[in-house]
């Protein structure tokens, strides 16, 4: 079991449609001081910017976004492999970065102690969630062989079974 009150950074990974914003919505049930800055909202910000769109627009056609989300996602890791993860790394609060998808993003949460979740879902499951889209791009496989998460849950059944398996791993 692991006690959040030592951990003020938590990071979760996993493919699309796994469940990683209702973890993390979870986690701020269970423990209100976090608040949820993913990586992918400054890269949302940027490309809706880009794109004349609202982060709503964005969102409610992600899908459709995915492949110029995934290409503004690495302009700004071409301009420095971190630029993404700084402005999220600068929070003084707890925080946790629901969209951890990269080898260099765990690296370096790793390195500032965060605790590192990886959640799982079957493909089949994550399917008739949403529409899968750019499986094969490094920010959807990239962690696929990371073996030291802190923590791995499977999210193949309900929201309420996902969090009673968070119950009963975090304190």
């Amino acid at each position: 079991m692991f006690d959040l009150g030592k951990y003020p950074l938590i990071g979760i990974s996993g493919k699309q449609y796994a469940g990683k914003d209702l973890l993390a919505g979870l986690i701020q049930k269970h423990w209100p001081q976090y608040q949820k800055i993913p990586l992918a909202y400054a890269i949302k910000k940027a490309y809706a910017d880009e794109q004349g769109l609202t982060l709503d627009q964005v969102e409610a056609n992600k899908a459709q976004h995915r492949p110029g989300l995934i290409e503004k996602g690495n302009w700004g890791r071409s301009q420095d492999p971190d630029y993404w993860l700084k402005l999220v790394l600068n929070s003084q609060t707890p925080t946790i970065i629901s969209d951890v998808r990269l080898l260099r993003e765990h690296t370096l949460l790793r390195q500032a102690g965060a605790l590192l979740i990886r959640l799982n879902a079957d493909r089949d499951t994550r399917s008739a969630r949403g529409q899968l889209v750019s499986e094969k791009d490094p920010t959807e496989c990239e962690l696929d062989e990371v073996s030291d998460w802190d923590l791995v849950l499977e999210n193949n059944q309900s929201a309420g079974e996902l969090e009673a398996l968070l119950l009963q791993s975090l304190k």
